[in-house]
């Protein structure tokens, strides 16, 4: 009979969350810690709500380096920098433009594939056991763009194409039956049907963390400052108790780098800040999320309304809220759909990111009892459950059978 270990996890996200539930299916004791309340203000509240299968290519290409200096220059771009931080993130931009070949490109794209492929088979695991009706609906997500950048289109495409995913690229006339509010300024797009959505992603959580609970977990509103060892045992260490567990997991996000800089691993981590604005009674418009890939923000119908979310902010955990990027979600939203009230809600989250775009799924270089799993940039709502069963088979020495190096820390080492 396999071990059961007594388990600590830093995060309360849905990252941690899922982790504790593929852990708590294999028998593990699991406590979960978090200094916020779960999915307040976090990421997991915030999100797009997509469930995107399809979603392998990431920001690592030839083609994006020419066009960030245009992106930066034009107010309605999808990319912003807080310029007081430029000296922080050129260490990271630095191993970011090394990502940017042909060959890395398509070592992320293959190796965020394989997880996105069975991404959505583990949710379906998890919401075997939990009541989510009426919170995701199975009705696709479609992109669409304008006549700028076909090339990068075409890119997106083929390599989407080459690695299997299920795609279908529309006309102008397809998008408008598909979504006759959207205004006829699109050029093309491309629909993906088995990607889903969430109505309310923060209730979604919620339901897991309660199921988590009810199964014997244990929730702790602490905030998890350092990590000492006895032994070889890790200690968790908030501003008033100590704990001791036989395995850890950092699945804290964007703020994950806080605690393994501690245990001297040298993660790159940094932030993609990224917003969102609601427009009440407004999520009739559309019945699926668009994405508007030129200004690289998109539209999910919710129960909050209509959100407005994306863009990406560099610019680290501590800036202040920008409002150009409000107004900029606020015009886009008005140039895609006629008739839109005042927006409400403005949110800023923090998207953990790494300079090659794959996430960080394993065991610590210098500790065997730590593990991670953050990273996942704008893919840690939809490989949530995948990345939280990896961990409990690696935790409970079960045979994955999926290729884990490229998400191990030590590629950074």
């Amino acid at each position: 009979m396999k071990k059961k270990f007594k388990i600590g996890i830093v995060g309360a996200g849905i990252q941690g969350v899922c982790n504790a539930l593929f852990l708590q299916k294999k028998g593990h004791q699991v406590t979960i810690f978090d200094k916020d309340d779960p999915a307040r203000i976090s990421a997991s509240y915030g999100n797009a709500g997509h469930f995107s299968p399809y979603a392998s290519l990431s920001l690592n290409r030839p083609d994006i380096l020419t066009d960030v200096p245009a992106m930066l220059l034009r107010s309605t771009g999808p990319l912003a920098l807080k310029w007081n931080y430029v000296p922080k993130m050129i260490p990271w931009f630095l191993k970011f433009i090394i990502n940017c070949s042909k060959k890395k490109m398509m070592h992320t794209a293959k190796y965020m594939h394989q997880i996105l492929d069975i991404a959505i088979p583990a949710y379906d695991e998890l919401f075997e056991e939990v009541d989510i009706s009426g919170l995701v609906d199975k009705k696709g997500i479609m992109y669409v763009w304008n006549k700028q950048n076909l090339s990068s289109r075409e890119i997106e495409i083929n390599i989407r194409k080459e690695l299997g995913v299920k795609q279908k690229v529309l006309t102008p006339e397809e998008i408008h039956d598909l979504e006759p509010n959207i205004k006829p300024f699109y050029h093309g797009g491309v629909y993906y049907s088995n990607a889903r959505h969430t109505r309310n992603p923060k209730k979604i959580l919620l339901k897991l963390l309660d199921h988590f609970i009810e199964k014997g977990g244990k929730l702790l509103k602490l905030n998890i400052r350092d990590i000492n060892f006895d032994n070889e045992n890790p200690v968790l260490i908030s501003d008033s108790q100590r704990f001791i567990f036989e395995k850890i997991i950092i699945a804290c996000g964007a703020f994950s780098k806080q605690l393994t800089d501690k245990l001297n691993e040298k993660i790159p981590l940094d932030t993609e800040r990224g917003y969102h604005v609601h427009f009440k009674g407004c999520d009739h418009l559309i019945s699926r999320p668009v994405v508007f890939l030129n200004r690289g923000f998109g539209m999910t119908p919710m129960e909050q309304g209509l959100r407005v979310v994306g863009t990406v902010e560099f610019g680290g955990l501590n800036n202040p809220i920008s409002k150009s990027r409000i107004k900029n979600l606020v015009n886009g939203a008005n140039y895609m759909l006629n008739g839109l009230p005042e927006h409400q809600d403005e949110w800023l989250g923090f998207r953990p990111t790494l300079p090659d775009f794959l996430p960080v799924i394993g065991p610590s270089i210098n500790y065997k009892n730590v593990f991670y799993s953050f990273g996942h940039n704008h893919l840690g709502w939809t490989l949530a459950a995948i990345s939280g069963k990896i961990i409990s088979k690696m935790i409970s020495d079960e045979n994955t059978n999926l290729d884990l190096e490229p998400y191990n820390p030590k590629r950074f080492s």
